[in-house]
């Protein structure tokens, strides 16, 4: 399997500079400012298209209904301009508390394959076989979309969806249309130019593809380890929990579930999620003196002692970023 190069989109790249796009100029609806704000974002994001869920957020960000926001009208180029940098800095707050995980595929992982005879006869053999359903030994040419898509990110191939026309002019271009039957090794005579095709554009243009994944990295919590007010608020409900817990004394049980009910505030991952999160909580409250953390703290100190955590935890997730299924 080729490696693919993994980046993590955490709202950086749309916090400074001028607008690379123009814009339309006279009066435009909300609805075309959101347009003009998603390209200009997409300029700076690899071309990415953005979900929904965080088209929903920004526009929550941003205090307006999305109907309300769409209908609006801006007759002001400068109006316009401000809207749309609005819009910027609040998709940079979604992807800082959200951050999204892409692969970056430049060609450079299918030339793995292409690159060694041996690696590519295993993968095309591979997607034959497991294409040819009826064990005919054939497979049609129109079936290259299909080993395309069966190869899929993993392998450096993008989907059809993210790469515009790009695959589609590629097997035009070679004639992969139609019912002609072709065996194991006609089908791999015609897959590799393809391939050595994809892998040419990528290098040229390089397309993003958002993974279903989740990387919680210290960032939201570092933000409001930084929001004093926040802070204490938070800290201050943790407090009130603890007290109505009854436990006395606070051990790594009871404050590892207070914290874990505020984890989706906090942007803390859930404890029970792999291996590694409970060696991370270990790593803190193995620095937690016992002796010190009795029942009879004051609100004060106990919210001193909880952010002295959040502060580690921050670090250590920093430092090693943890990376979850989003349907998990």
């Amino acid at each position: 399997m080729a490696e693919m190069g993994l980046k993590i989109l955490d709202g950086t790249e749309l916090r400074s500079g001028d607008l690379r796009l123009p814009i339309t100029g006279g009066a435009v609806n909300g609805k075309r400012v959101v347009e003009m704000a998603e390209a200009e974002a997409a300029a700076r994001l690899y071309g990415l298209s953005l979900p929904d869920y965080l088209r929903s957020g920004v526009l929550r960000r941003l205090g307006s209904g999305t109907d309300s926001f769409l209908s609006m009208e801006f007759s002001d180029d400068e109006l316009q301009k401000k809207k749309i940098q609005e819009y910027l800095l609040a998709l940079a707050d979604e992807l800082e508390d959200d951050p999204l995980v892409v692969s970056i595929l430049d060609g450079s992982g299918l030339r793995v394959v292409l690159d060694d005879e041996d690696d590519f006869a295993m993968v095309a053999e591979n997607v034959f076989t497991d294409l040819d359903t009826n064990d005919t030994g054939k497979l049609s040419k129109s079936k290259i979309q299909n080993v395309l898509a069966h190869m899929g990110v993993e392998l450096g191939v993008p989907p059809f969806s993210a790469s515009g026309d790009l695959l589609n002019n590629i097997l035009k271009r070679h004639g992969a249309e139609g019912e002609e039957q072709l065996g194991q090794a006609q089908f791999a005579q015609l897959l590799q130019p393809i391939l050595q095709d994809i892998a040419d554009a990528l290098a040229e243009k390089h397309v993003a593809v958002i993974q279903n994944i989740k990387v919680i990295n210290g960032l939201k919590l570092k933000k409001i380890l930084n929001e004093k007010k926040l802070l204490n608020d938070i800290t201050g409900r943790i407090f009130h929990e603890w007290q109505e817990s009854g436990n006395g004394a606070w051990n790594k049980e009871t404050l590892a579930g207070l914290l874990q009910g505020k984890g989706s505030e906090l942007g803390l991952p859930p404890y029970d999620s792999n291996e590694e999160i409970g060696f991370l909580f270990d790593q803190i409250f193995s620095n937690t003196s016992q002796e010190k953390v009795t029942g009879n703290w004051d609100r004060e100190a106990f919210q001193d002692e909880v952010k002295t955590i959040l502060k580690m935890l921050a670090e250590l997730l920093e430092a090693n970023p943890v990376f979850l299924d989003r349907e998990s």
